[in-house]
């Protein structure tokens, strides 16, 4: 079985997906992840993030333990991976990857969950439950500024807020798998709710797509 959580950043579909593949006994991907990992061997390698060859060279590199760096949060290598995103070789380098890992989950595991922001439309069309998480603006650049600021990293909110709206807009325009919902996804605005509350709502959409009603609340 295939979950597949989609939405801008910030919305919590990492902390949902994460909680999700736990109650669930299933596989995590987070593929943004995959993204990150390619900028920053990029920054690692004093490339630009727009130098196409030099991030399809990272990409096909990429190596399972480049996805556990502890740097991959940072903004810059947060900016590096939107621009590498939007390159069509470097997505189809690194699709083969993210489709292995649902075909075979790791550890022997029955199912998969992935987040990012084209895994119902392109990665896993064929999914068996989509949710498309989404927050204001506001709302999700508070949660990345406190974040940020929980793990000791320097933040100013409004330019966190900043970046979001240009990561939002360069990811919603781009011609290589633009960040929108799938037809059949399930839209959950998570401004308004706590981690329990999205947990809550994500099982009731999955029991009714997957009849899974044996996933435990924790």
């Amino acid at each position: 079985m295939i979950i597949a959580i989609d939405g801008p950043a910030g919305a919590g579909k990492g902390t949902l997906a994460r909680r999700l593949a736990e109650a669930m006994g299933y596989a995590y991907l987070d593929t943004g992840s995959i993204y990150r990992a390619v900028g920053a061997r990029l920054l690692d390698a004093g490339a630009a993030a727009n130098d196409r060859q030099a991030a399809l060279n990272a990409a096909r590199n990429l190596d399972p333990a480049d996805l556990e760096r502890s740097d991959l949060r940072r903004e810059a290598v947060s900016e590096a991976a939107s621009e590498v995103a939007v390159q069509p070789d470097v997505r189809q380098a690194l699709l083969e990857f993210q489709r292995r890992f649902t075909a075979s989950p790791p550890g022997g595991k029955t199912g998969a969950v992935l987040d990012g922001r084209d895994v119902g439309t392109v990665v896993c069309p064929h999914a068996d439950a989509k949710l498309f998480l989404t927050a204001t603006p506001e709302a999700r650049a508070e949660r990345r500024h406190k974040e940020l600021q929980e793990s000791g990293v320097e933040s100013i909110y409004a330019r966190v807020l900043e970046d979001i709206k240009a990561r939002d807009e360069r990811d919603s325009r781009r011609t290589a798998a633009p960040l929108r919902p799938a037809e059949d996804a399930v839209t959950l605005d998570t401004t308004a709710l706590n981690a329990d509350e999205v947990f809550a709502q994500a099982l009731r959409i999955i029991a009714e797509k997957t009849g899974r009603t044996d996933i435990q609340q924790r």
